[in-house]
């Protein structure tokens, strides 16, 4: 069975309270120290990223091409909450009810992975402007 979606989104709450730990912490390292932080975190966000890729892929062909419809997903449930409520007072199938469940579960997993790698990815990207920055002092005071 998967993981609640409260516990998804507590992950994602302390992936990206780490990331903004280990930011504030970069920010009174060496440029050494930073570089290898960003090495680290590059590999973290590759194995996340693999994480995900690997979720979509197990996921059925249905959802598989799920991250591209996703935007246009969005917009289009917002007027047809109404149409689907209407329908569901009238399918009173559990069958049915479980499987749209599910679908929305593993779609609400997928968001949540795809959250995680993007909170990974931001911090890579701010150690890697700190390590930048941190060279061009250094070239500056050279």
């Amino acid at each position: 069975m998967a993981r609640p979606i409260s516990e998804l989104l507590s992950d994602m709450s302390v992936h990206a309270k780490h990331a903004e730990d280990e930011i504030a912490e970069a920010r009174r390292e060496s440029h050494d120290s930073v570089v290898a932080r960003r090495e680290k975190i590059r590999a973290s966000a590759s194995a996340a990223i693999d994480d995900v890729d690997r979720d979509v892929k197990s996921v059925q062909n249905s959802i598989a091409g799920h991250w591209d419809a996703f935007r246009t997903k969005i917009a289009t449930d917002i007027d047809t909450v109404k149409t689907k409520h209407a329908q569901r007072e009238h399918e009173r199938d559990v069958m049915r009810a479980q499987r749209v469940a599910d679908s929305l579960e593993r779609e609400a997993e997928l968001a949540v992975g795809y959250a995680i790698a993007s909170i990974e990815q931001a911090e890579f990207s701010v150690l890697d402007s700190i390590a930048a920055r941190i060279e061009a002092d250094e070239l500056a005071h050279a």
